[in-house]
């Protein structure tokens, strides 16, 4: 369709969007991992919560399982960014298999967090969501009974710990940074002695994304989000967007999912990604709109990412 036949749309592109250090990482070491010891490299669980990239590194010799059963004693296993509860590597080691932890830096900080906490005696409470793998992962540091999940505010006043005044809290890197917000406001109010992060455990990434589609979400008719779903923070940031002022907040994996005949009323549409969606996504989707819309893009900044992460030393040659 001509240009001048087609309705204006300004597209509202929210940066930081997309890869997070942490995913760079986990897919780099499997990369690199392929390269060092030939495939297949087997993965335990996605690497990332994205079937594009999964379904890439599959492409080149990289086989998904779910546990360590269905890998072969010969061949080395990668563990997935979310985290691992200390059982799955005791188990490797034990068969003496050749494994890579992928998890991401700022995972392994709660790790080390609520391992110090608990070595100091108190019970830990972990704000998460159940059966996500990285809570799973997280509870999984230590012993049965020394974390309670904590999803919601009720959840708070439901909680009975061993010893309230030996307590402290941690949570899952993915989380809404306003819901967690009010969530460790009810632990505190309610256990005065617990003890909080000595630094926000929600990852860099996870408010930089939140931060720029709240500076969006004001403005725009409507917000797509680029993610899978079940991709914590990908859904996170459909529901901030809704509570920043954009109730047509979608999560979208693909621009082929995209139905255009809802939007044909839109003139103002965010676009973002959660951190586990690579940046050809994001454009497979802007040029999909070219082909309904005379586009104007418009980048809405509210920081600049510069952060990177080490390969493990095992491929850091």
């Amino acid at each position: 369709m001509p240009p001048e036949n087609k309705p204006r749309l300004t597209l509202l592109l929210a940066s930081p969007r997309g890869f997070c250090a942490g995913v760079d990482r986990a897919i780099l070491i499997v990369e690199r991992a392929l390269e060092k010891w030939g495939a297949p490299v087997f993965v335990r669980h996605e690497i990332v919560h994205n079937r594009f990239v999964v379904e890439g590194l599959e492409a080149k010799g990289a086989v998904f399982v779910d546990e360590l059963d269905e890998v072969p004693d010969d061949r080395p296993v990668i563990f997935s960014a979310h985290g691992v509860p200390k059982a799955v590597p005791v188990e490797a080691r034990r068969r003496n298999m050749i494994y890579v932890d992928a998890t991401c830096p700022l995972v392994s900080k709660v790790h080390s967090e609520a391992e110090h906490h608990f070595a100091d005696g108190r019970h830990i409470v972990l704000i998460g969501h159940q059966g996500h793998p990285e809570v799973v992962g997280t509870m999984g540091q230590l012993p049965p009974r020394a974390v309670s999940l904590v999803e919601t505010v009720e959840d708070v006043a439901a909680l009975q710990p061993p010893d309230p005044a030996r307590m402290a809290y941690v949570t899952q890197t993915t989380l809404s940074v306003d819901d967690t917000t009010s969530i460790a406001a009810a632990l505190r109010a309610r256990f005065p002695a617990i003890v909080g992060p000595r630094k926000d455990d929600i990852c860099y990434a996870t408010t930089n994304r939140q931060a720029a589609v709240k500076a969006i979400a004001a403005t725009a008719d409507a917000i797509l989000v680029v993610g899978a779903p079940n991709s914590s923070n990908s859904r996170r940031l459909v529901e901030v967007a809704a509570v920043a002022g954009c109730r047509r907040a979608l999560l979208i994996q693909r621009a082929a999912d995209i139905d255009w005949t809802a939007l044909r009323d839109v003139r103002r549409l965010g676009l973002s990604a959660g951190a586990s969606a690579p940046e050809i996504l994001v454009r497979e989707v802007i040029d999909a709109a070219r082909r309904h819309f005379d586009v104007a893009v418009e980048d809405v900044a509210v920081t600049r990412e510069d952060v990177h992460f080490n390969l493990p030393r095992v491929l850091a040659d």
